[in-house]
């Protein structure tokens, strides 16, 4: 691994804790808890994807 990968993998490990943490503090139940982890999984997996597509790109 680069340091590049590195550092993009330690912020998206970072943010998807803090996302977690939040839908944990909020203490919903455990179906409403599970789609909006799905839903948050989604948002950083498409971000993930535009930014890798838009480096491959240029």
């Amino acid at each position: 691994m680069n340091g590049d990968t590195t550092v993009q993998l330690l912020w998206f490990a970072g943010a998807f804790t803090l996302v977690l943490s939040s839908l944990l503090a909020r203490r919903l139940p455990m179906s409403d808890w599970l789609k909006m982890a799905l839903a948050w999984i989604a948002i950083f997996a498409l971000v993930f994807l535009v930014i890798r597509t838009w480096q491959l790109v240029a």
